[in-house]
């Protein structure tokens, strides 16, 4: 999604947020969400007015102090900032790689059914199809990338072949090197 992500070249537009829109936001973030709602006010006070950052494909980028927290394309679901993943990790179900997928993700390539079930992977059995989740690498502390996964982890399991968890936002892609919004 962000790859050839460039601020100058792909964002269309930003506008400040009506009250009530944010309000409605604020709300599709909690639902998605549940267990950061106690954080969601140190990071986006209620007062404090946020900006959309719309962009090429349909992605729209919520900004807040300047600070880029979460982003989504069309309708899909917000996803986090890995810098705030980074910081608030307990967000989203975590998915570990072997050490042999960390180049190709790095390089914006989604993530393959082998990769999540090889020695040193680690599957999260919990996670259905369409649901956000964190990539971690094998002996890595910190998310490298966040996505959807495909095919639920059963799936992912029996079948063994094919994408497992389609990649949005990853290490050092255009959302990671956005400089402060104004």
């Amino acid at each position: 999604m962000f790859r050839k992500f460039d601020e100058k070249e792909s964002v269309s537009a930003v506008s400040q947020l009506k009250t009530s829109i944010q309000k409605g936001i604020r709300t599709q973030i909690l639902t998605q969400y549940p267990t950061f709602e106690p954080y969601l006010t140190e990071i986006w006070p209620k007062k404090e007015p946020a900006r959309l950052v719309k962009c090429h494909e349909k992605i729209e980028i919520l900004v807040v102090s300047n600070e880029a927290l979460f982003f989504k394309q069309r309708n899909g679901p917000w996803f986090p900032n890995l810098k705030l993943l980074h910081a608030y990790p307990f967000m989203l179900p975590i998915q570990i790689v072997d050490k042999g997928a960390i180049k190709f993700i790095l390089s914006g390539a989604h993530i393959m059914c082998p990769g999540l079930t090889s020695p040193g992977a680690f599957l999260d059995m919990e996670c259905e199809e369409g649901a956000a989740v964190q990539v971690h690498c094998e002996g890595k502390e910190n998310a490298i990338a966040v996505g959807t996964m495909i095919l639920s982890s059963v799936d992912v399991r029996d079948v063994n072949k094919g994408v497992g968890i389609e990649v949005a936002h990853y290490l050092n892609d255009g959302l990671w090197h956005l400089k402060h919004v104004k």
